[in-house]
């Protein structure tokens, strides 16, 4: 990974939160969350503000990436 994100305190603490819930590590827990995510949010907002097209046919936010149903 090129870029690794430092985390605010409350930030912290809610992903140690959410991690102690799921009984795994912090690092897992970001994960489950990075796959939970576009689930929930406007993929097209998402599409739109994106800078990097080249990965389209793998991401998330793709709408056949998010089950085929096309529910958000």
């Amino acid at each position: 990974m090129a870029y690794t994100p430092e985390l605010s305190m409350q930030s912290s603490r809610t992903l140690r939160r959410i991690s102690w819930a799921l009984g795994v590590p912090m690092t897992k827990a970001i994960e489950y969350i990075f796959e939970h995510l576009p689930k929930y949010l406007d993929s097209q907002k998402v599409c739109k503000a994106c800078r990097d097209p080249s990965r389209c046919s793998t991401c998330a936010f793709n709408y056949p990436n998010k089950g085929g149903d096309g529910s958000v």
